[in-house]
């Protein structure tokens, strides 16, 4: 890995698309390549499963070095040079959409893999964030895991389609709950979008027995309607091409929340009871009509049943992406149906959530199935000999702080230890630990954990040790390191 440290540096300086958010980019470098890269074990001793190592029988080859091979090997890649006309169609990929928790793996050590083969890199690797349930630790013992089918179950695969993309921001974590769930459910697709459909159908079946007709009646507050419809396609595509969804999505429902105010601008029922504006009526209702219609093809790709659906009720036709910047496609005298159909029907939080408590009953009972759990049988309990009382000013003595570890290294000839760098704050402390056979050091780094700051240091097996890792043990001498139940930054104080 070091043999190629300084090539990737230069890649990354040089390629600024490369790794995307620039968050992580900054993470990778100044966490793992800038400091100085260590060179990579990619076998174990620990367990069997894996490829076996020829040469020495106690080895396997951990599975992600051929896991991350698949991206070229799938589709034809040859070592000897006869890679198949696939590969050299398909490859390099113009984009690895990956989790925010395996970045290192795609743009450290997957680029150095291909740099040592001579194959060129992926053009760009963006790291996305979580979507994490609003501050509570998720379990099945609990009972309250957010399932996408049963979220599809209670609001349809659009609806789950919409939340998921719009609450997953650029760059940090996005929160799922139910009631935000039910909130933006109905705010949003029910009211924005889905009330505007059929408050149109509606108007134009009202007002002209459903025919859609332009009569070119225009009126100055027409333009800028029909200037953020026509603009909606380029904003759209620049949000996609910074692959920010959210706002994408956004800029589709930036033109619906248009379209209402257009309605409440003109007043449609007012123009009604002047027969000399029946004209100017019948203009407005086409103006709403082609710019749903224009909304509808912008978001079949983030909500395509429901887009299909819209279209299907204006009896317009789908169009090309390209003329979506063009006004005026809808054909002047089509027939809208003649009674809209709801999209999204309001949700009542109280029915919600009472549906959702029998699901989460279930999901206690199923992990109670899968566990051999019955109403006799108890959790185990440990009992250890109890240590002397302490007063609080004893207790007061110890700080415990929130670390994140940033570099894990095995300690050359030890069995037990591994050597972490732990940021605590703006200093980072270097932390000896007997945790080697629950933990290997790759997969240390990037965990939050919870530190005794200031115990004396100390020398373990020649090295040095500034402080100590909290963890839990069980009968059988498993350990398990303590971290913080919600994401709290390096540094904060346990109190």
């Amino acid at each position: 890995m070091s043999k190629y440290a300084d090539r990737l540096i230069e890649y990354i300086n040089t390629h600024p698309e490369f790794i995307q958010p620039v968050s992580r980019k900054n993470e990778m470098m100044n966490n793992f390549l800038l400091p100085g890269l260590q060179d990579l074990c990619v076998s174990r001793t620990s367990f069997k499963w894996g490829i076996p190592v020829d040469f020495d029988d106690k080895h396997v080859v951990y599975v992600w070095l051929d896991a991350l091979t698949n991206y070229i090997t799938g589709i034809g890649y040859d070592a000897e040079g006869n890679s198949t006309d696939q590969y050299k169609k398909l490859w390099p990929a113009d984009l690895h959409l990956i989790g925010k928790d395996i970045v290192r793996f795609h743009t450290i050590y997957w680029p150095i893999f291909l740099m040592a083969l001579d194959e060129p890199l992926p053009k760009q690797v963006f790291g996305h964030p979580w979507l994490l349930q609003g501050g509570e630790k998720m379990s099945k013992s609990r009972g309250n895991v957010i399932y996408a089918d049963d979220l599809i179950g209670l609001f349809g695969v659009d609806a789950v389609r919409y939340f998921v993309l719009h609450e997953m921001p650029y760059e940090n974590d996005g929160t799922i709950t139910w009631d935000l769930v039910v909130e933006r459910f109905n705010s949003e697709l029910a009211n924005i979008m889905g009330n505007l459909v059929n408050r149109t159908i509606s108007m134009s079946n009202k007002y002209f027995g459903g025919i859609v007709t332009s009569t070119g009646a225009v009126e100055d507050v027409d333009a800028d309607l029909k200037a953020v419809a026509t603009a909606a396609r380029d904003k759209v595509a620049a949000k996609m091409d910074e692959m920010k969804v959210a706002d994408a999505i956004g800029e589709v429902f930036t033109l619906f929340r248009r379209c209402n105010k257009y309605i409440d601008e003109t007043e449609p029922w007012v123009l009604a009871k002047d027969e000399a504006k029946k004209d100017r009526l019948s203009e407005v209702m086409y103006n709403l009509t082609e710019s749903i219609t224009i909304g509808a093809n912008l978001l079949a790709p983030f909500m395509p049943e429901t887009a299909e659906k819209i279209l299907a009720q204006l009896n317009a036709e789908k169009r090309d992406y390209d003329s979506l910047n063009v006004y005026g496609g809808y054909a002047s005298g089509t027939k809208v149906i003649d009674k809209p159909q709801i999209l999204f029907a309001r949700q009542d939080l109280a029915e919600v959530m009472t549906k959702v408590e029998e699901i989460q009953a279930a999901q206690r009972a199923e992990y109670e199935r899968e566990n051999g759990i019955t109403e006799e049988v108890a959790e185990p309990v440990i009992d250890i000999e109890k240590k002397a009382e302490i007063e609080y000013d004893d207790f007061a003595k110890l700080q415990f702080r929130v670390g994140k570890i940033i570099k894990c290294e095995e300690v050359p000839k030890s069995k037990k230890l591994l050597c972490s760098q732990v940021q605590i704050g703006s200093e980072v402390k270097q932390i000896v630990s007997g945790i080697k056979q629950h933990y290997s050091a790759e997969e240390m780094v990037g965990k939050k954990v919870l530190v005794l700051t200031n115990l004396k240091p100390a020398t373990l097996a020649g090295v040095l040790s500034e402080g100590m890792l909290l963890c839990a043990e069980d009968a059988e001498g498993n350990l398990a390191l303590m971290t913080p139940e919600k994401d709290m930054p390096a540094g904060a104080e346990v109190c």
